[in-house]
């Protein structure tokens, strides 16, 4: 891949941050100066359908393809080389001729749970109004607490804390990850535990996306993190089985521990009645097929829940 190497990026704070990040690495894995950098790497801007429409829930208007979408249109067109997404929001299958070229490593997974007037999620009161525009927060949160109230949130992270600043919730829950790439982790009350809120696949994580073949590219091998790969391979795997999008509430988390990968991946009812959990591991993680064989086994744990809860599971 030769200069100007153009990064497709939404225009959000968070995305902007994130792209800005993955800009300055590609240019020190490609000896950039400083002062070149925006002419070598530039930035280019792009709006998406998720970003435009903010009044409804994604499931309402197609799903979080919503904000992949037109950057990957702008791929496949020619217009940008690379783009940076959120892992959570990139669909289980790749558009034809584009891939994920790599993965670097992942910041914290779990959710943030943020309030003006409670130290912990444990301390809302009861009916507490809950502002969450995820389906899986939304069936995590009343599977331990029936009683609140989810009211619909969308918006970038400055839009969310604002309202919940004005008085529109008592709490809102969001992404640790994005909170510390924004520098706003002093608003964070708690960090919700991994096992009752287990995380959206590949949160945390960001996808570098380019044309076909993306492993070809200099920059690839120095930017993607082997064990995050592997990780978000499996979570992938389960959501694919799951048939996971924003109809679905899904959650997926992948840790390395004493030389194997280990799964935990679960499927809520929307209304936290019903709860289907079950984990899996992979031995040898230096094996050379080894992100097939995480992506198999997440397959293969996907499965296992989605038969389990038969003809009871509930998507939207």
């Amino acid at each position: 891949m030769t200069f100007p190497i153009r990064i497709g990026t939404r225009r959000s704070a968070l995305a902007l941050t994130q792209s800005g990040m993955m800009q300055r690495a590609i240019a020190a894995a490609m000896g950039v100066p400083e002062a070149d950098i925006a002419t070598a790497v530039p930035l280019v801007e792009i709006v998406t359908t998720g970003d435009r429409v903010q009044d409804r829930r994604l499931l309402e208007i197609g799903g979080k393809a919503l904000f992949t979408k037109e950057i990957e249109e702008a791929l496949i067109d020619g217009r940008v080389d690379v783009a940076v997404h959120s892992m959570k929001d990139v669909p289980a299958e790749q558009p034809p001729g584009l891939c994920i070229a790599a993965v670097p490593e992942r910041e914290d997974p779990r959710d943030a749970f943020v309030s003006e007037a409670f130290a912990s999620f444990a301390d809302l009161p009861e009916g507490a109004r809950l502002g969450t525009a995820s389906l899986r927060r939304q069936a995590q949160a009343l599977a331990l607490r029936p009683d609140l109230r989810i009211e619909m949130l969308r918006g970038n992270v400055d839009t969310r804390l604002r309202r919940l600043a004005e008085g529109d919730f008592d709490a809102i829950l969001l992404a640790t990850a994005g909170l510390n790439r924004l520098g706003r982790a002093d608003v964070i009350r708690e960090r919700l535990s991994l096992d009752q809120f287990l995380p959206a696949p590949g949160q945390g994580a960001l996808a570098l996306q380019t044309r076909e073949p993306g492993t070809g590219a200099a920059w690839v091998a120095a930017l993607d993190h082997p064990l995050t790969a592997l990780a978000v391979a499996a979570e992938r795997g389960a959501m694919t089985a799951l048939e996971g999008s924003c109809r679905s509430a899904i959650g997926a988390h992948a840790t390395r521990a004493d030389g194997r990968l280990l799964l935990t991946a679960e499927l809520l009812s929307p209304d936290g009645t019903a709860r289907w959990r079950r984990s899996g591991d992979l031995g040898d993680v230096t094996a050379t097929d080894v992100m097939s064989a995480a992506h198999t086994m997440g397959l293969a744990v996907g499965r296992q829940i989605h038969d389990a809860a038969g003809d009871q599971r509930i998507d939207l």
